[in-house]
């Protein structure tokens, strides 16, 4: 079992934590390895940097024969740069010897051969459901890649070479950003877990044929519960091997950016609850604090900068890491925004985190914490796009400014976030079960409109209730949210072209955001 419940009330993620360990000190939870980067200069791969992991006991665990052993899981994130850093993570599900990536522009020339780094994450038998589970997530990263520039890889080790004939079959793709302002098409969603339907949308979303995907937090839900508490005995750290087996039809040609939730803090991990996903993803480490705040960072993409945020650390509804960062993550952010508008090839700014700013589902509505923090952020630096999940539904508001409505969205409308103010869209449809609304579903083709709705919003004091005008769409039902970007020439407006879809296919909603492009 984990921490007593009557102590997990009163003690924080990191209080937990050193419990864990004084519990469990005879087998240590994570261990990391040495991992040597590859690089490609002049369209070769040469020895790159040597990143130790800190070293930690972990069980034993004899290996077997690689022949014999698959890959899977694979997923891929961006570096720091798009235009030339790619990183590729998979799994196994033993120990192996030697695991590598091989690379090349030919999928008949994968010559190019770099060692991978292994990072084993170990349950103890006790906490939750997972019973004494190791799990073995292997990263490698790569540097120094040519802009727009498709690669074929595979990945393997002793015993398993992906550069065999009879492995063809296992090799992957990815595709770097390119070096200039081009149109391009991503995705997002939050709330995935393992489903049907998580399946589904993973398939629909392949079929947009996106340049990478944005996750907005609760990724696969191996902490079920969802607060922060290393007392949930429903935890299953083996869910992760379903996820990340779900998601490789997707993830393993399509970047997947992701942003953490209030169900990826799994405390008996690390004092912030971030161990397991330090293990299991590589994400850019350009944040305020890699150590603390894994999940944020920020990325460039053509004309659009994209910042991913860690809603946690200002929940005021979910306080397990309520002021983790000290207030340098807030700092950090308006930095990037000022960065970002300031620099002359970026156009589009879009934010993407869990928690909602706006939202009127009768779950977990909005996020006082996130109006306090980051709204007037939002609005000072005349933010494009804020992506959330949290809500299991997806719905979409009017544009806003200082809290109010300045000017009602309708479907198929143009914002202008320059004069006018900010956008929010909740995709938190991606797979979990739904949640509800206090009022009318009201989507493209199926038109409820209402002049206000009862919802409330989560404070330091608890819930408050309010009643708003700003909820635009409302979408019950199992979705995401594409969004097409198109530049324009200087002193034209370039376009944000955003629509969400049904696991069916159809479009429940479309507007667009432009703005005038430097």
């Amino acid at each position: 079992m984990g921490v007593p419940e009557q102590l997990a009330d009163r003690m924080s993620m990191a209080e937990q934590h050193e419990y864990l360990r004084a519990r469990f000190s005879r087998r240590t939870m994570i261990r990391g390895g040495a991992v040597t980067l590859g690089a490609v200069t002049g369209g070769a791969f040469v020895p790159g940097a040597t990143a130790q992991a800190t070293p930690m006991a972990a069980p034993r665990t004899e290996t077997v024969d690689g022949a014999l052993v698959a890959p899977f899981g694979r997923h891929l994130a961006y570096g720091n740069d798009p235009r030339t850093e790619m990183t590729v993570s998979w799994q196994v599900p033993v120990a192996v010897k030697k695991p590598f990536i091989r690379v090349g522009v030919h999928p008949w020339d994968l010559s190019r051969k770099i060692e991978a780094e292994v990072r084993t994450l170990y349950t103890p038998a006790g906490v939750g459901a997972s019973a004494d589970h190791t799990q073995y997530y292997v990263h490698a990263k790569l540097t120094h890649l040519r802009p727009g520039r498709t690669y074929y890889y595979g990945v393997g080790h002793q015993g398993f070479d992906p550069a065999a004939p009879h492995l063809a079959g296992t090799l992957g793709t990815f595709t770097t950003a390119p070096a200039h302002k081009t149109p391009f098409t991503f995705t997002a969603f939050g709330d995935q877990g393992v489903s049907y339907h998580a399946l589904a949308n993973d398939s629909l979303i392949l079929g947009q044929n996106p340049v990478f995907h944005l996750h907005a937090g609760d990724i696969a839900y191996g902490d079920p519960a969802g607060q922060g508490k290393a007392g949930d005995t429903g935890f299953d750290s083996r869910t992760w091997d379903q996820f990340l087996a779900q998601t490789e039809s997707v993830a393993k040609s399509v970047p997947w950016m992701v942003s953490y939730g209030n169900h990826d803090m799994e405390a008996w991990y690390s004092p912030n609850g971030y161990g397991g996903e330090e293990a299991r993803f590589t994400l850019p480490d350009n944040g305020p604090d890699k150590k603390h705040l894994p999940g944020v960072y920020s990325f460039v993409y053509g004309n659009t900068a994209i910042i991913s945020l860690d809603p946690n650390d200002v929940s005021y509804e979910i306080p397990a890491n309520l002021g983790l960062s000290g207030g340098t993550q807030t700092t950090w952010f308006e930095g990037q925004l000022r960065k970002f508008r300031a620099r002359p090839d970026i156009d589009f700014v879009i934010v993407f985190f869990h928690h909602c700013a706006y939202c009127t589902s009768t779950a977990h509505a909005s996020e006082g914490g996130v109006r306090q923090e980051w709204v007037p952020l939002f609005e000072k630096y005349t933010v494009d796009l804020v992506i959330n999940g949290h809500n299991h539904q997806y719905e979409r508001t009017d544009v806003i400014k200082g809290d109010k409505v300045v000017k009602k969205l309708p479907i198929g409308e143009t914002a202008y976030p320059e004069t006018e103010g900010v956008v929010y869209v909740t995709a938190g449809a991606a797979g979990r079960s739904l949640y509800a609304f206090s009022a009318p579903d009201s989507y493209e083709g199926h038109l409820n409109e209402v002049d206000s709705v009862a919802s409330f919003v989560n404070t330091k004091d608890g819930k408050v209730n309010e009643t708003v005008t700003w909820s635009r769409v409302r979408y019950l039902n199992y979705s995401f949210l594409r969004v097409d970007v198109e530049p324009a020439p200087r002193g034209h407006y370039a376009r944000l072209k955003v629509s969400g879809i049904a696991e069916t296919g159809d479009r429940i909603d479309h507007f667009t955001v432009a703005r005038k492009a430097k």
